[in-house]
């Protein structure tokens, strides 16, 4: 299944999100957060399908990271916790945006996100001369020759090569006047007013916080967690213990967490409010790097698994290391907007166990039976944001086509090509009519198989609107009842992909629709 907008492909990639966008509204998986108030900025909501799609990408996850690795195990971590924790964590110090404002537009841009997109506007431009080349040699074309000897493309890559090579060393070195610089001498515009009349870089903690206790003199300044990483290392002796663990092992956890995000876009890509999905895999000191490499092979296989166009992922190391980080890398994938992050791969050393040791004054070292010897695990971390999973997903299974009417013509249909364990309804089952015993029939398939998988009932419109509207929401099977139902107890079958109809009996629908929409298919 490789279905990344076949049709859609040459319009404007800009197009193609709006209408990814007005999709998840129009068929309830994303609304704007308070929408009768004006709405929140960078706050969504998820609709009666965007749960279902969410929970089935948790389930995903959760089901890879718990059921097939017998050293990995499970934890729910609170929201609030102490502050001292954040300040251990480094947070409280450094957990910052460099931020730029425009003078005239008066808005505000992360300034290292401006020039990563100027860098993302370069590669764009010899995307151009590759396609244009493809089109004039045909099926003679070398583009692996043609990037290394084109004059115009090697031109455009030494500049690349340039910016990138001057921008990582002034993120690593947390030089923000380079930083402005590197945006003027680029002459980066701001998008809204088309000046380049910027103001100087600063950096801005996106933390937010409030007050736990019942009166203001006696309240406790706390944080909403910006992640849920910290919740696993305070714990992780706890689950140790009590679940008798032996290195290596790791923690996965699901959970809510919070940044107060100035340049909150891209819809559901970078919000205030978001999940993650994080594992952290404790290991003994020295062999963090193996696990890493362990981690990272994992982790794209998990990705790839879903059918999606394999080009369409890559591994992307990190140009500025954490403090805490020796080895970093992201999955990235091309969204309509560009190559972009979905899942972070870290090897965090032993900084955060030993801080939290250190300002907490507890002894939270692992003994290891085998050497008799105390010390603090390093920790390989997995962390995958649901939100940008689940627009991931959507993205890639967005689809325009040409696909046959009733009347013998064609029209352009809109479906959602999911991978069918995640689709939100699995089955929707139609009365071909609303009389002669049909709906009867329907609604007693529906209840003899909702035990099994998400099915739906559905009466209104013409058979044919009804396989669009199901088509819309990525249903991978839809099942009418006609009068030949009566006479024979068969129904007719049709995939979303293929469209292809089948004559099959009542009774062959769970083995033969539970085979198509089982997890397994994907773990294994």
């Amino acid at each position: 299944m490789k279905p990344d907008i076949p049709i859609v492909s040459y319009m404007n990639q800009e197009e193609v999100f709006k209408k990814l966008v007005s999709h998840c509204k129009e068929y309830g998986f994303v609304f704007q957060s308070s929408e009768i108030y004006d709405g929140l900025s960078a706050v969504y909501d998820y609709g009666q399908y965007g749960v279902e799609l969410k929970n089935n990408i948790k389930k995903y996850w959760w089901d890879s990271m718990v059921l097939l690795h017998e050293n990995v195990v499970g934890l729910d971590s609170a929201i609030f916790m102490h502050p001292t924790i954040w300040k251990a964590s480094g947070h409280v110090d450094a957990f910052n945006d460099p931020l730029i404002d425009n003078k005239d537009s008066k808005k505000r841009y992360r300034a290292d996100v401006l020039i990563e997109e100027e860098l993302a506007k370069m590669e764009g431009k010899i995307d151009k001369e590759v396609e244009k080349a493809k089109k004039r040699f045909g099926e003679t074309f070398d583009e692996t020759m043609f990037r290394q000897t084109n004059p115009r493309v090697m031109e455009i890559q030494v500049k690349i090569e340039a910016l990138h090579t001057r921008f990582a060393k002034a993120l690593n070195d947390g030089d923000l006047d380079e930083l402005r610089q590197i945006i003027v001498d680029s002459e980066i515009v701001c998008p809204v007013s088309g000046t380049r009349n910027w103001t100087e870089v600063r950096q801005f903690n996106l933390m937010f916080s409030t007050e736990m206790g019942s009166t203001a003199d006696g309240a406790l300044k706390i944080y909403l967690r910006p992640e849920t990483a910290q919740g696993i290392f305070v714990n992780y002796l706890n689950v140790q213990k009590t679940g008798r663990m032996k290195l290596p092992f790791g923690i996965a956890q699901i959970g809510k967490a919070f940044r107060n995000e100035i340049v909150a876009r891209q819809f559901i890509f970078r919000m205030r409010e978001f999940e993650q999905m994080e594992m952290q895999f404790f290991v003994k000191p020295g062999e963090e790097l193996t696990w890493f490499e362990y981690w990272k092979a994992i982790r794209i296989k998990w990705h790839r698994g879903l059918g999606f166009n394999p080009e369409h992922y890559r591994f992307h190391d990190h140009d500025k290391l954490a403090h805490y980080a020796n080895a970093a890398t992201d999955i990235e994938y091309k969204f309509p907007f560009g190559f972009k992050e979905v899942e972070g791969i870290h090897s965090r050393t032993d900084f955060d166990l030993k801080r939290h040791q250190e300002f907490s004054g507890r002894k939270i070292q692992y003994f290891d039976s085998e050497t008799n010897e105390s010390y603090t695990p390093y920790v390989v971390e997995t962390s995958i944001g649901v939100d940008r999973m689940f627009l991931q997903v959507v993205a890639a299974a967005f689809c325009e086509e040409e696909a046959p009417t009733a009347e013998g013509g064609t029209d352009i249909r809109t479906v959602l090509k999911l991978p069918p364990a995640l689709a939100p309804v699995k089955l929707a089952v139609f009365p071909l009519v609303k009389k002669d015993g049909l709906p009867e029939i329907a609604r007693q398939i529906i209840d003899d198989l909702k035990f099994d998988f998400y099915c739906q009932y559905d009466e209104k419109d013409s058979i044919g609107k009804r396989y669009r509207r199901h088509d819309a929401i990525g249903t991978p099977f839809c099942v009418t009842v006609d009068h030949q139902t009566v006479e024979d107890n068969t129904v007719t079958i049709r995939n979303r992909d293929t469209m292809e109809q089948e004559r099959v009996t009542i009774n062959s629908l769970r083995e033969m629709v539970g085979a198509k929409v089982n997890m397994k298919l994907l773990l294994k």
